[in-house]
């Protein structure tokens, strides 16, 4: 089934009835790609089988792109990008057939933008353990029935071995560039360290090198509003007639309050309250209430729980050191030109975190090793909103000699 949803950008600090009655009734069981819906622009790239760091095996995988632009004769202007958390390979372009949502990138993906498709080809996969095309646990395990409860425990580092095949299948020897923001940055860096040979340049966004023990509390927060819903079963909810979409929906209202700042927040909502109701005693909302309801709803009819959960794992793993040495000698392989991005009102991903990769890769272009810094009200989201600032820092990175 196609959703077609209005975008996530809703202007004004209310959501009007309009946009609440595209959301009325209850969500489909799990908000998946599904085997036999449109493709829409996905290409596919199969491997296997992936043996994960904790000794688990998928024997098949699947792994679900899209490539913006195109290949040039020689095949060195392909650039590979990660999508963050609920991201997938759609990262530019409207909402169609088979694409749910407009592109998450629309603003630095395109003809004359920073990531110009008349010059690069723009590949972007949907991460394994996703749920837009890729292997995760809504589709179909070697049994015949979805994997569910069943699906391996990944690590980022699991998660980037898949995506060679794309490079394989397309015959890319090296990318001119591998970027990515948020949970992306860590795939990004974390390809680079594994395969130097495949990146000539490096984009790092929003992210960082280890997953800080405040970051792991935010997440598990979420994990535990996905596990306490009646309807998720443990995880093996498909054949049943409810999802656990209240669950996945606090879990996104919750992610949301740390995605934008306070600042915008206040700022955008103060304490106006939804329709003719107060919220003082009289069974109304709070204009932010409505927000966070409205875009946690909809969230559920293009999101998987069983994926949430398998993606903020992934992020939860995630630490460049882990048995290889000291993070100061980790981030001093990165050779490649590299560009670290960070957003000066993100509180999910602080700028400390961007700092302490800016010191220690040498590849850094920077004179100070230090971050390039986007100024922006809105949070960790800045990185998808500010494109202006964001492109310019890409653009510097894939002119840069390598």
């Amino acid at each position: 089934m196609d959703w077609q949803l209005p975008s996530d950008s809703v202007p004004s600090a209310f959501v009007t009835e309009a946009l609440s009655q595209t959301l009325r009734g209850t969500p489909p069981v799990t908000g998946a790609w599904r085997d036999g819906d449109h493709l829409g622009n996905r290409r596919f790239a199969q491997t296997g089988p992936l043996e994960t760091e904790t000794g688990d095996t998928i024997p098949h995988v699947r792994i679900a792109y899209e490539i913006f632009g195109e290949l040039d004769a020689d095949k060195t202007n392909a650039v590979l990008v990660f999508h963050a958390l609920t991201g997938d390979s759609h990262a530019t372009g409207p909402a169609g057939p088979g694409h749910p949502t407009g592109g998450w990138w629309s603003g630095i993906i395109g003809p004359g933008l920073a990531l110009d498709t008349d010059t690069f080809a723009v590949i972007v996969p949907n991460i394994v353990g996703g749920c837009q095309g890729s292997t995760g646990p809504a589709t179909v395990a070697p049994n015949g029935h979805e994997w569910g409860s069943r699906f391996p425990y990944l690590t980022v580092r699991d998660q980037i071995q898949p995506i060679r095949a794309i490079a394989e299948e397309l015959g890319i020897h090296r990318f001119h560039a591998v970027i990515g923001g948020s949970m992306g940055g860590m795939h990004a860096l974390e390809w680079a360290i594994a395969y130097p040979d495949y990146t000539a340049r490096l984009g790092l966004i929003a992210t960082t090198a280890i997953t800080s023990a405040d970051q792991l509390g935010v997440n598990s927060v979420q994990i535990e509003a996905v596990h306490i819903d009646p309807a998720f079963h443990g995880g093996d909810y498909y054949d049943e007639d409810e999802g656990p979409y209240r669950g996945l929906a606090l879990a996104r209202r919750m992610a949301l309050l740390n995605y934008r700042s306070a600042t915008e927040l206040n700022e955008r909502f103060e304490r106006s309250w939804q329709g003719k109701r107060s919220p003082l005693g009289d069974s109304g909302r709070f204009a932010v209430e409505s927000y966070l309801d409205f875009h946690g709803n909809k969230f559920t009819r293009r999101f998987d729980a069983n994926s949430y959960l398998t993606l903020v794992n992934a992020m939860n793993s995630h630490d460049v050191s882990r048995d290889r040495g000291s993070l100061e000698g980790v981030l001093g392989s990165i050779e490649m030109p590299t560009i670290v991005v960070g957003v000066d009102s993100d509180r999910l991903f602080p700028l400390e975190q961007q700092q302490q990769l800016a010191a220690h890769i040498p590849g850094l272009i920077s004179k100070d090793k230090r971050p390039a810094v986007v100024s922006s009200p809105f949070g960790h989201d800045g990185f998808l909103i500010e494109s202006d600032a964001v492109g310019q820092e890409i653009s510097r990175l894939l002119v840069h000699k390598a």
